[in-house]
């Protein structure tokens, strides 16, 4: 399981490269259903947010917690950078966890792999492995994932992070 969200995370980051030289990815994610190329830009499900399920949901308001949670030091910039680490690790924690139990009718869940995408290039920057973004930066592109995932997804009672 843990061997196979590795190389989902692996696909994301190769993908993100061949879309830079205009290329595209030939094989879907590990856990990826059959459903085509990836979309390029998030849309809605005919007008209407996208369904989403629990543990995609619980795992979503586990990382907008975590963000809530330290975005007043985020703002101020004196979170220290292995506090950025811890969080980068939850953010991560839960991305995997949503990854493995993903059971999203596949257009949905082609869609959530766009945000999904934009939160690991913040937990990378979170961790310090962009040299040409902060930390800070990256924690703020989690913020910004969250807002689309809110935009784009029908996650009842959901709370945006004011900021």
């Amino acid at each position: 399981m843990i061997h196979r969200t590795w190389k989902f995370l692996a696909t994301i980051g190769l993908s993100f490269g061949l879309a830079a030289t205009g290329l595209a990815a030939t094989e879907p994610a590990p856990h990826q259903h059959d459903h085509g190329a990836a979309p390029a830009e998030l849309t809605l499900n005919a007008g209407t947010k996208w369904a989403t399920d629990a543990p995609l949901r619980s795992g979503m308001e586990h990382i907008r917690n975590a963000l809530a949670a330290a975005l007043p030091d985020i703002h101020r910039n004196t979170l220290a950078d292995t506090q950025y680490a811890a969080l980068a690790n939850t953010v991560s924690s839960e991305v995997s966890g949503i990854v493995a139990n993903c059971k999203l009718q596949p257009q949905a869940d082609a869609q959530l792999h766009l945000i999904i995408a934009d939160m690991l290039q913040g937990v990378e920057a979170m961790q310090g492995k962009h040299a040409q973004s902060t930390r800070q930066h990256g924690a703020m592109q989690v913020v910004g994932a969250l807002e689309k995932y809110a935009d784009f997804f029908d996650h009842p009672h959901w709370k945006p992070i004011r900021h």
